[in-house]
């Protein structure tokens, strides 16, 4: 193996040489405390930026064992370094020529805790993946300025992210401790029959729509009604108190602006972990919960809808139900049936994003359109069925129709962002003034059949891939195809997309041949890359992909206009 001095000396005798001299880099190099390996360089200064790893012994990086001795705690970890290499890298970051000349980055986190393939942990090494920007002039080689870069910038970069001596011990404990206790939370809901835990003291409004930082002037913490209010002992700071939601058909009301879509946006994000100081690291949600909505114009293949709408004009199947244009009632239809496909035993819907005729049908309309001229069922009819044959409960923000109070278990009125329990003045409403409306959802909810998939021109293993790329949060680009994800909202960041991406084109070549239902795809591809991880996908350790739930898995693969399924036999 070629040492540091091996490195720099190479970088300074390729200086003023084409940029494609820079592939002769491929390879391990020693430094006195850590190894760095270049496993792609670009072919142009203006290309992606090369992929590198850096490996150092623990008994140079010096963790404490306790620190990651458990799977919550050791994905902690590995976020909290990457956070940290992140801002060494920024503060050693230098312009050094065209392109992204001097670039030294890792995957930028956000506001969650995720397993990341960024940065490993274990009692042997600390690894971590990133790229640079090799430097160049035009597109000739800076190789003195490169040797900087690699031989100087990069050791300290290593020295202040990934030694534990360099490090916030205490910031770092709460990190990990903050994650291993939400986890434990998130475990102990079901026992508690609960699906989801909001803290007292959470700051739950954000910067603005497009930051997810917490809202740090004029924001009020919550504080739970004391008839929902629960207790935990968590394993590292004790006791915490907060509001329960009880299985089964929540409803979330309120005035406009009084933290209605406020809550449910925190309690769909609480399927994750988030840092100290994120004002929602103990808004714990159950991991099966899922954000539903209406989304015009989303494709649709071969989904069983009939359990909502029973039949169309021109005799079109709703029990296999295509289509490349969906309005708002069959994609929220087929949203919830994909949902409850992949695994999910939560909902979680806001009226601002769904389709008005698939939520209700009051009493006034019933009577002016009769039911056998409306093929919809709406959601108030089906979903206490939900509960009683499936075990999935709802949580609804619903600020416009008092209807759900005749079919909710608990009520919360927000005023002011603050929770009340209002369920028996609710009840009491609904005994006084009766909608006399008719219920139209049958006995039970219907049958969940599961699919089969299939690409309708898949590659051969031979074939080569198409590329994939990803655009901002809501885009994955698979050759010419474009997946519109911009309505599957608990994908948090863009290496989350990324790694879906990757896992999609693994499918072309191995799953997706119409042997397999959806759930048993599902199952596979997760229990590989849980056993395996990313690298069994790819062809090179990929340092930017980040663990995704199953449910965006399903919903990205639902979106792929490539994809026909069959119903299973």
């Amino acid at each position: 193996m070629a040492n540091h001095t091996d490195l720099r000396r190479l970088l300074r005798q390729l200086d003023q040489q084409s940029y494609k001299a820079y592939k002769d880099l491929k390879g391990r190099y020693a430094f006195p405390d850590f190894v760095l390996i270049v496993d792609r360089v670009q072919g142009d200064p203006f290309a992606s930026p090369s992929q590198c790893r850096v490996k150092i012994q623990q008994n140079q990086a010096g963790f404490p064992q306790p620190l990651y001795h458990n799977r919550s705690r050791e994905i902690a970890l590995r976020d909290y370094l990457t956070r940290q290499f992140d801002r060494a890298a920024y503060t050693a970051r230098q312009r050094r020529g065209s392109g992204s000349s001097g670039l030294i980055a890792i995957t930028q986190p956000g506001q969650t805790v995720l397993e990341r393939t960024s940065v490993f942990v274990s009692e042997a090494e600390v690894e971590a993946r990133f790229v640079v920007g090799l430097p160049a002039f035009g597109r000739r080689v800076a190789g003195f300025q490169a040797a900087e870069m690699l031989c100087d910038d990069l050791p300290e970069v290593v020295d202040r992210a990934l030694k534990y001596q360099s490090l916030n011990a205490r910031a770092l404990q709460q990190h990990v401790e903050t994650a291993e206790d939400a986890d434990w939370i998130r475990e102990q809901l079901t026992e508690r029959n609960l699906v989801a835990f909001i803290a007292d003291g959470a700051i739950l409004p954000r910067q603005s729509g497009v930051d997810e930082r917490p809202l740090t002037e004029d924001s009020i913490p919550f504080q739970s009604p004391e008839s929902l209010r629960v207790e935990f002992t968590c394993p590292n700071r004790g006791k915490i108190t907060g509001m329960g939601l009880p299985a089964g058909v929540t409803l979330i009301v309120g005035g406009g602006y009084h933290g209605k879509s406020t809550l449910l946006r925190a309690i769909e994000l609480g399927v994750y972990n988030h840092i100290p100081g994120d004002g929602r690291e103990f808004v714990i949600t159950h991991p099966a919960a899922v954000k539903i909505r209406a989304e015009d114009g989303r494709s649709i293949a071969g989904v069983d809808i009939s359990p909502f709408i029973n039949h169309l004009p021109q005799g079109r199947s709703t029990t296999q139900f295509s289509t490349p244009n969906a309005s708002g009632s069959t994609s929220q239809a087929a949203n919830i049936v994909e949902a409850l496909e992949a695994g999910a035993t939560l909902l979680l819907i806001d009226e601002d994003t769904a389709a008005t005729n698939f939520m209700i049908r009051d009493r006034r309309m019933q009577a002016l359109v009769a039911k056998d001229k409306e093929p919809i069922t709406p959601f108030i009819d089906k979903v206490c069925q939900l509960h009683k044959d499936y075990g999935v409960s709802t949580i609804l923000v619903m600020g416009g129709s008092g209807d759900y109070f005749d079919v909710a278990d608990t009520v919360i009125a927000m005023q002011d962002f603050q929770p009340q329990d209002v369920t028996a003045q609710a009840r009491a409403i609904a005994q006084q003034y009766r909608t006399e409306r008719s219920p139209e959802g049958g006995q039970q909810f219907g049958l969940l059949t599961p699919r089969r998939l299939r690409l309708g021109n898949p590659s051969s293993a031979e074939d080569r891939l198409p590329k994939r790329k990803v655009r901002d949060l809501d885009t994955i680009v698979l050759g010419k195809e474009e997946i519109d994800l911009s309505a599957v909202e608990q994908i948090v960041e863009t290496a989350q997309l990324r790694a879906i991406a990757a896992t999609m084109l693994y499918l072309q070549q191995h799953d997706l041949d119409g042997q397999q239902t959806l759930p048993e795809t599902l199952n596979h591809i997760m229990k590989m890359i849980e056993t395996k991880g990313f690298d069994a996908l790819t062809f090179l350790p990929e340092g930017d992909f980040a663990r995704f739930r199953r449910f965006e898995l399903a919903a990205a693969i639902n979106r792929w206009r490539s994809v026909s399924v069959a119903l299973s036999r």
